[in-house]
Parts: C-alpha cells; sequence; structure tokens
C-alpha cells in the first residue's frame, strides 16, 4: 500500500473529527436504538454526510460526485467503524453507487445520493450464508417487463429504502453466474418485514409476490447482472474490511484506556505482563488488517487484476482481526464488558452483523483458495 496523499489524509482527518464528534455513539447509535428508530440511524447525520461531500467520493465527477475512489470510501468507513456511527454510507454510496455506474439509473438516483436525500439497499442473499451464485429470485418477461417472484433476506436498510436493486434470475439455474440480471425495484412494490439485527441496525426480508416491472427497471442489461454485481460486491468487500478495521481499532482504544486506568492488587491492570502481550499481539493484527483493507482498495482503484483477490483476503482477515479485538476488549474489561451501560459490547455486536454482510470470513477464505488455484 502507497503512503497516503495529503488529500487523502485531510480526509481522513475531516471524517475522524466529524464523526467523533456527530457520529458519536451516545449521539447516534444508542439514541437511535432506545428512541426505537425505524430507519435505524439518523437523517439528518446523512444530510451532514451529503454537506461534506462525503456522499459523493464514488460518484464520478461528470454526475456532480468527487470522482474518488476506494481507498477514499476505506478511510471514511474506518472512522465510521471506530464510532460505530449507523448511516448508509457503505450501502448507498459506495456498494449501490457502483452497482449503477454507468447506466440510467445513475442519472436518476446519484443526484438524492449526493444531497443526502436518497438511500438504496442492495438485495442479494436468499438463503442463511452469503451466495450470490445460487440466486434463485425469478424474473420472467412479462409483456414489456418482467414478473418477479420469490424472496431476499438480511438487505441492510432495505425496510426504509427508496430504492432496492435486486439481483433475480433471468436465465439458467441457481449456481450459475450467467443468467443474473439486476432490477431497480421502487420502495413499496415488494412486501417487507422489518427485523433488527444484533447491532440494533435495521434490516428486512422482502417477498416479491408477482410483482411487475418495466424494462426500464433492468440495471445495466438482462442476463448481464453478474458484472455491475461483481463490481459492487467487490466495493462492499473492501469497505466492509475498512470499517471492520475500524470497529477493531475502537475497541482496542478503549479497553488501553481501560487498561490505564483499572486497578487490581493495588497495581494498573495494564502493567501485568500477560495483558500487555495481548495487547501489543492485537495491536500488530489491526495493522495488518488495515494493511489488507487498503491494499484491496488501491487495487480496485488502479484496476488491478487481483483487485477481487484482495478483496476477499481483506474481508476474511478484517473479520477474524474484529473478532479478536472485542473478544479481547470484552474479556480485559471483566464483568462491566458485559453489560449494555458499557459501549465496549457495542463493539462485539456490530462486529457480530458486518463481518457476516457480503459473506462471512469462512466464504472469502474459500474463495480465496479457489482463486488461487487450490
Amino acid at each position: 500500500m502507497a503512503l497516503l496523499t495529503d488529500d487523502q489524509k485531510m480526509l481522513r482527518e475531516t471524517a475522524a473529527s466529524f464523526l467523533a464528534e456527530e457520529g458519536a455513539i451516545s449521539k447516534q447509535l444508542r439514541h437511535w436504538r432506545d428512541t426505537g428508530c425505524t430507519d435505524g440511524y439518523g437523517t439528518v447525520l446523512w444530510k451532514q454526510f451529503a454537506e461534506l461531500g462525503l456522499t459523493g467520493i464514488c460518484i464520478p465527477e461528470d454526475h456532480g460526485g468527487l470522482g474518488l475512489g476506494a481507498v477514499e470510501a476505506a478511510l471514511v468507513l474506518e472512522e465510521i467503524g471506530r464510532n460505530l456511527t449507523p448511516s448508509p454510507f457503505l450501502t448507498t454510496a459506495v456498494v449501490a453507487a457502483r452497482a449503477i455506474e454507468g447506466t440510467s439509473h445513475a442519472e436518476r438516483w446519484y443526484p438524492g445520493i449526493l444531497s443526502g436525500e436518497s438511500v438504496l439497499a442492495l438485495a442479494v442473499d436468499e438463503g442463511r450464508r452469503h451466495a450470490p451464485e445460487q440466486t434463485a429470485l425469478a424474473a420472467e418477461r412479462h409483456g414489456n417487463g418482467f414478473v418477479l417472484n420469490g424472496a431476499k433476506q438480511f438487505v441492510v436498510h432495505g425496510n426504509s429504502a427508496d430504492m432496492v436493486l435486486a439481483v433475480a434470475r433471468t436465465s439458467g439455474s441457481p449456481g450459475q453466474r450467467e443468467g443474473l440480471t439486476i432490477f431497480a425495484v421502487p420502495n413499496g412494490a415488494a412486501q417487507v418485514e422489518s427485523v433488527a439485527l444484533a447491532d440494533s441496525s435495521k434490516a428486512a426480508r422482502l417477498k416479491f409476490d408477482n410483482v411487475e416491472l418495466d424494462s426500464d427497471a433492468v440495471v445495466g442489461e438482462v442476463d448481464g447482472g453478474w458484472g455491475p454485481l461483481s463490481r459492487a460486491l467487490n466495493a462492499g468487500r473492501a469497505g466492509a474490511a475498512a470499517e471492520l478495521v475500524g470497529v477493531a481499532a475502537g475497541a482496542s482504544a478503549m479497553t488501553l484506556d481501560y487498561l490505564k486506568q483499572r486497578k487490581q492488587f493495588g497495581k494498573l491492570i495494564g502493567e501485568f505482563q500477560a495483558l500487555q502481550h495481548r495487547a501489543a499481539h492485537l495491536y500488530g493484527e489491526i495493522e495488518i488488517g488495515r494493511a489488507a483493507a487498503l491494499k484491496a482498495a488501491e487495487l480496485l482503484d488502479s484496476g488491478d487484476d487481483k483487485a477481487e483477490l484482495l478483496t476477499h483476503v481483506a474481508k476474511a482477515k478484517a473479520a477474524s482481526v474484529s473478532k479478536l479485538a472485542v473478544q479481547e476488549g470484552v474479556q480485559m474489561h471483566g464483568g462491566i464488558g458485559m453489560t449494555d451501560e458499557h459501549d465496549i459490547g457495542l463493539f462485539m455486536k456490530r462486529e457480530a452483523v458486518l463481518g457476516e454482510l457480503f459473506g462471512d470470513a469462512y466464504y472469502h477464505r474459500n474463495r480465496v483458495a479457489e482463486l488461487s488455484g487450490y
């Protein structure tokens, strides 16, 4: 990974300052959780993202965006993870923005993303595990359009999104990448069952019961959905990896602070060598995870042939590192780490959800093996 440019450092500092203040746990996550917000995030904060230009990072300049890339998105996402800030940044400004790039839907939805007015969601998973090739949601031609039948689950922000990008099968059979098509499904077209995830974020199960869409709903080409889907998933994996690194870093910082305050047997517990060794090991693992996430983002931006491989490496490593960080954090905090009053447990819950998004560590390790020829 090359050193960050001055502009990238400035972006990181801006995001860190903004999210530490406006995206703090007490102001966002706990507030929206305890007030029973159906969106799971603050719409005012989302518009503040837009005012800072953050929602336009992955949107081309000729569409009014910043025309930056995955590295810049990763810098923002790490700070989002560090502060556990609930927002549709990853799902909307990164994943969905990449999915509709170069299509007529970009003209329709980019302005809303840039202004912080629109939220988009990606509906790809149908079973217990992430397996995009196994898509079975059927889209059959009907007149000048299509009729969709089937279901999706774990659709993050799918309960309140203005538009859902639903991956459906227009030909072939489950298990094949060929024959997939992405459809832009407007809010209210599918039946929605809203669900609260472990970290208090909101998702949905969607049921498509003879949902009729015209041909304009097709994103890209019929049967050519794997291209834009792969582009979106690559961006999502790299982004989720960066956010997981942020979760790990936030949990680690909170734990280190506790080690410097808590006394046992008349000594600060941070003075015990065993805990020092565990903290040092965690620090090294977080740095490796960060390097992997940034390298994946860098290769995506350069169009390198190994970019997809590195997104799998990054997601697998970041998920493992984040799990280690939150487990160590809860253990080192002792009994208080298991209470809702302390924030360390919230990091554990976020890791559990984000670690599954776009595939868990086992899925990505398998893909690394497959892409490496093993």
